[in-house]
């Protein structure tokens, strides 16, 4: 049954081809069972009236049997049998029995009545008919009990008539075949019908089969969904659909493309600049000084280039990596442990309150690659003896659990106006710039699509301690929360 119910590995066919099967299969089928019931019927008709007559015949017997000096005797001459033979196509033995059992005329090896069948309610007489097989052929029997009597003595007498079932057969077969030759000149009508509807049905199928075919590579507009049927409908609005996140997908690469090669192309003419300088310089302090400029310049262009990848890695092919269970607060344990060095050195007040496990659906690279950046942003704005408070913990909103990570810092903060705008590629807040004119503006963006990724939040506020100074910022992201069971 794999051709009518294909499994997930098997290919599915062609839709012509199962609508056929599903409606011309089941009908043969309903054929096959109404020819062997027509058949059955067929039998049960014949056998009525094939009995009647050998009724008939039985009774034509019985009014020759008669008690003749205390005797039942039978004068059944072969003429008598002989229109009933001419008129059933078939041929006919008989037998009568006396009232004590004993043999009187006839056939005497003929198959006797048995004791379980019943008599036959259709007459009005005392017959019973059953199946037999006699001189090896099967034959039908009409065992009529007639009653006889004379002055001396009275009492039944049981006259048989059996016949072959050649014309029974026969009348039944013709019935048979002639009911299948109509019912296969149906089915094959029905088949070219439905083939010819399915055709039908199926052109605005094959129609937008022809479009996708034709189609230019670039072109990327949405199908006609109502140019096919109202079952289609859904699939052709989830092809629009995809076709329209891959649209944003592609101009996406293409925006992403275009900012790169603008970001990157300064400080690489910044880089030829200085070494074309270098060339010229016979001062060895002045180039000293230059290749300091041309070394830090190369340290900006490497920090870009690793956003730029981090962000392609976040916004391209990141979805289609496997969820797995993350422990929250070991990934901020870590990055802490990492970052540890530039906040003692400017002898930032770094805590962390993450003591419980927490544990979400995530990519862990992702994750650590998300709490990199935004720890990194918050040491290099935060200034000398300032303070950087992280905490990790759980959060219920709206009968869903989160799991929260929340970074406040003493730095400059973000006005109001531009926190909407620090997370697009490549922007940079008038507060960071003047702190960190070399950054690349990308840290945000990259945290953006990570939190996305995880269909989390992100949200901006002032910092508790910094706000009524008009400094500090306090970066809140929540997340689904992973129920360890």
């Amino acid at each position: 049954m794999r051709w009518l119910f294909p499994g997930k590995t098997d290919t599915v066919g062609s839709l012509r081809g199962q609508f056929l099967r599903w409606l011309l299969i089941p009908l043969v089928i309903l054929v096959a069972l109404n020819a062997f019931s027509v058949y059955r019927n067929a039998l049960d008709a014949a056998d009525l009236a094939y009995d009647r007559s050998l009724l008939s015949s039985a009774r034509a017997l019985a009014e020759r049997v008669a008690i003749v000096d205390g005797k039942v005797v039978a004068n059944v001459p072969y003429v008598a049998l002989d229109s009933f033979e001419t008129d059933t196509l078939g041929r006919l033995y008989y037998k009568v029995t006396g009232v004590n059992g004993e043999f009187v005329s006839g056939y005497e090896d003929l198959p006797t009545l048995p004791k379980n069948v019943p008599r036959s309610d259709i007459y009005p007489a005392l017959v019973h008919f059953f199946h037999a097989d006699y001189q090896g052929q099967p034959i039908r029997i009409a065992a009529l009990l007639q009653p006889v009597y004379d002055d001396q003595m009275r009492g039944i007498a049981l006259i048989e008539v059996g016949e072959t079932l050649d014309a029974r057969r026969g009348l039944s077969r013709t019935i048979l075949i002639d009911t299948l030759l109509r019912q296969a000149a149906l089915v094959l009508a029905v088949a070219l019908m439905v083939w010819v509807a399915v055709r039908f049905v199926l052109h605005p199928l094959m129609q937008l089969k022809e479009e996708v075919e034709t189609r230019e590579p670039t072109d990327l507009s949405d199908f006609d969904a109502s140019l096919v049927h109202k079952e289609i409908r859904p699939l052709i609005n989830a092809m629009n659909g995809y076709m329209a996140r891959l649209q944003a997908l592609i101009s996406g690469q293409k925006r992403f493309i275009a900012d790169a090669s603008h970001q990157l192309r300064t400080p690489l003419t910044v880089l030829k600049t200085q070494a074309e300088l270098a060339l010229r310089e016979n001062d060895v302090v002045a180039m000293r000084h230059i290749v300091q400029s041309i070394a830090n310049t190369t340290d900006a262009t490497v920090h870009l280039a690793n956003r730029l990848l981090s962000l392609a890695r976040t916004g391209h092919g990141a979805a289609e990596a496997a969820m797995s269970p993350v422990a929250l607060n070991q990934v901020v344990r870590q990055v802490c442990v990492e970052l540890a060095l530039p906040a003692v050195k400017k002898h930032i007040d770094l805590s962390l309150d993450a003591d419980q496990d927490i544990v979400l659906p995530g990519q862990e690279l992702l994750l650590h690659e998300m709490v990199t950046n935004l720890l990194d942003n918050a040491i290099r704005y935060t200034p000398e003896h300032g303070r950087i408070a992280i905490q990790v913990r759980t959060e219920v909103k709206s009968r869903s659990h989160y799991a929260v990570l929340e970074i406040e810092d003493s730095g400059p903060g973000i006005a109001m106006s531009e926190r909407d705008k620090v997370f697009e590629p490549f922007y940079r807040a008038a507060s960071s710039s003047q702190i960190n004119p070399g950054g690349a503006g990308l840290g945000l963006s990259i945290v953006r699509d990570i939190v996305a990724l995880h269909q989390g939040q992100l949200r901006l506020d002032d910092g508790t301690q910094g706000a009524a100074q008009g400094v500090g910022l306090r970066l809140t992201v929540m997340m689904p929360l992973y129920i360890v069971s």
